[in-house]
């Protein structure tokens, strides 16, 4: 079954559509909960509700691309829910490492005044990001978006572990410099 259809499911609010939306990405969003919270249970729970998230904001929302809409759910979910445990007895996982690397480059506040702002930080890095190369987006977004490993990301792309290490400080290093450019004190 295609996006499509599976969105026209949710309009009609046939409960169909939360069962094939399972069956399409389930692995995919799996991945995503699983690097977040270092927990096969946790990342289920996030899953499925990341899926009920979705059956109550589809309709009024309608997403231009399911997969996006549902990996950004479910990313959210993990990360709050990485946030409401965190101890050290339960597992720092690869995320606790991306989200302190790119502390380093980014900095935010914790309050509700700064939602502008972080809409705007978010565009100014969707800038930053189409203007490299497809290789180098790649490995910033599998690391910053999917919380991949450098050494899973080194092994699907191919490339050594030091080049991916190598490439991920120097785009952070350009992202530092483009977002001074852009008036962001970091």
């Amino acid at each position: 079954m295609n996006d499509n259809e599976i969105v026209r499911l949710f309009f009609s609010r046939d409960e169909t559509a939360v069962k094939a939306a399972a069956e399409k990405y389930n692995s995919y969003l799996m991945k995503i909960a699983e690097n977040i919270t270092n927990s096969h249970e946790d990342a289920e729970e996030c899953v499925n509700d990341a899926l009920l998230s979705a059956w109550e904001s589809i309709p009024p929302k309608t997403p231009e691309m399911l997969s996006t809409y549902l990996g950004k759910l479910v990313r959210n979910i993990a990360i709050n829910k990485r946030k409401s445990m965190r101890t050290e007895k339960r597992g720092r996982g690869e995320a606790a490492t991306v989200f302190e690397e790119l502390s380093e480059t980014i900095k935010g506040s914790e309050n509700v005044e700064s939602e502008f702002d972080r809409r705007e930080l978010s565009q100014e890095i969707n800038a930053f990001l189409e203007q490299l190369p497809e290789n180098k987006r790649v490995i910033f977004v599998r690391r910053y978006w999917y919380c991949d490993s450098v050494k899973e990301i080194a092994s699907e792309l191919g490339i050594s572990v030091t080049s991916v290490s190598v490439t991920l400080h120097r785009l952070r290093e350009k992202l530092r410099t483009h977002l001074r450019k852009r008036g962001y004190d970091i």
